[in-house]
């Protein structure tokens, strides 16, 4: 007598799954790798970082040097041109003792005058110069019209008087010169009208007897 011999149930089989992927452990190569490019990253800014700083104390070294100098030079510069006016203020002082000790006007002027053209020199040292006007025709750049003249013996936008001397520093105008220009009178070609001529008593009653 054959007995069935009973086999334990199965479970059914579950199918895999194609989509689920098991992560892959990054090679200790890769790792390596990332790591120095990190370290490199890190190194390099740390460099940028000190230098940055090394250049802002340097400009802030170079902004206070920059200062110095200009107060220096500022400094150097009235120094050189108090010390090209005191003989203009010596000789000033000799020429109103003097005044004072004579009554001869030509002499006074004649120290005047050479304190007047001492001063000149001291400008034309610093570079200024005054500016040209008589003879001159009117040039706005230089000129300042105060007055208008109408001269027929000279010639259109003439300047025929200076009222107040300009100067310029190294060409460039410190202020410009007061003149009066000419404005010669307009010449019409047009022929002048013509007026009636006055009439007489008779022309103007002719039924008078």
């Amino acid at each position: 007598m054959k007995h069935d011999k009973k086999h334990p149930e199965q479970e059914p089989a579950q199918p895999v799954q194609q989509d689920q992927q098991v992560p892959a452990a990054e090679p200790p190569q890769e790792t390596e790798q990332l790591r120095q490019q990190l370290q490199a990253l890190q190194s390099e800014r740390d460099e940028l970082f000190a230098r940055l700083q090394r250049l802002s104390a340097d400009y802030s070294n170079y902004q206070k040097r920059v200062h110095k100098q200009i107060g220096d030079a500022v400094a150097y510069e009235k120094e050189k041109l108090v010390r090209t006016l005191l003989p203009l203020c010596d000789n000033l002082e000799v020429t109103i003792k003097n005044a004072r000790e004579t009554a001869n006007l030509e002499i006074i002027m004649t120290g005047v005058q050479i304190l007047y053209d001492q001063m000149l020199d001291v400008l034309r040292s610093h570079e200024v110069e005054p500016i040209k006007t008589m003879d001159q025709r009117f040039d706005p750049l230089l000129h300042q019209a105060l007055l208008q003249r109408s001269d027929p013996q000279r010639e259109d936008n003439l300047i025929l008087e200076e009222c107040q001397k300009g100067y310029t520093l190294a060409g460039r105008v410190l202020r410009p010169s007061k003149v009066i220009v000419n404005r010669a009178p307009a010449q019409s070609s047009a022929p002048p009208p013509e007026t009636p001529a006055p009439q007489t008593p008779e022309e103007e009653n002719p039924d008078v007897e």
